[in-house]
C-alpha cells in the first residue's frame, strides 16, 4: 500500500525587502520605497483626483442649472403622430414651437413634444442667458450622479497612473539587476567552471 506525501509549497515571507539579509542587494531596498511611494501616491492621487473632478463636474453642472430657465412655448404645427427616424429615445419627437423673451422678442426652435400634440398646445423649453435654446439641465440627483462617476472615472485613472508608472520604475530596476547579474557572472563563470573541471 502506498501512501502519497503531500509536498509543502515555500512559505511566503512578507516585507522580505525590509530585513537584514546577506543577499539582499541595495537595489531591492530602492525597489521596496518604489512600492511604497507608488501606492501612496496612487491612493493620495486617486482621492485628489476624485475630489477635484467631483467638484469641478458639480460646479459645472450647477452653473448650467443657473443660466437655463424655463419658458413657455407653443407648438407653432401638429407634432408628428410617431416617432420616425428623429424620434427621440424617451418616445418623444422634434417639433417646432414659438416662445417670448422676457424683452418681448418672439422666437422659435425644435423642442421635444409628445407625439401627436396639436398646434397651440404649451411646451417648456430652457433658454440661456442669451435667449437661445438650450438642453434642460440635469436635475440635482442627475448631477450628483454625473460628478460621481465622473471623479470615480478620475481617481482609477490617477491610480492606474500612479501604479503603472511604479511598475515601469521596477521593470526598468529588473533590467538594471540583470546587467549587473551578466557582468558579474561573466567575471565569476570562468573561475566557477575550471573548478568544476577539477
Amino acid at each position: 500500500m502506498s501512501t502519497t506525501r503531500r509536498t509543502r509549497r515555500p512559505r511566503k515571507v512578507w516585507w522580505w525587502r525590509w530585513r537584514r539579509n546577506p543577499l539582499r542587494r541595495p537595489v531591492d531596498r530602492l525597489e521596496a520605497w518604489i512600492i511604497v511611494i507608488g501606492w501612496v501616491l496612487a491612493l493620495v492621487g486617486a482621492l485628489c483626483a476624485a475630489r477635484v473632478t467631483a467638484d469641478a463636474v458639480a460646479d459645472g453642472l450647477a452653473e448650467r442649472r443657473a443660466r437655463a430657465e424655463p419658458v413657455a412655448a407653443v407648438l407653432v404645427e401638429d407634432a408628428p403622430e410617431r416617432p420616425g427616424t428623429e424620434g427621440l429615445t424617451d418616445g418623444s419627437v422634434w417639433a417646432k414651437v414659438r416662445w417670448t423673451e422676457s424683452d418681448g422678442d418672439t422666437r422659435t426652435g425644435l423642442a421635444k413634444a409628445q407625439p401627436g400634440r396639436r398646434a397651440g398646445s404649451s411646451v417648456t423649453v430652457w433658454t440661456g442667458g442669451k435667449g437661445e435654446m438650450v438642453a434642460a439641465p440635469p436635475t440635482p440627483s442627475q448631477a450628483r450622479f454625473e460628478s460621481a462617476l465622473l471623479g470615480a472615472s478620475a481617481g482609477l485613472l490617477a491610480a492606474g497612473t500612479a501604479v503603472g508608472g511604479a511598475r515601469l520604475v521596477r521593470i526598468r530596476l529588473d533590467r538594471r539587476r540583470l546587467r549587473d547579474w551578466e557582468r558579474e557572472w561573466s567575471a565569476v563563470g570562468p573561475q566557477w567552471s575550471r573548478r568544476t573541471k577539477g
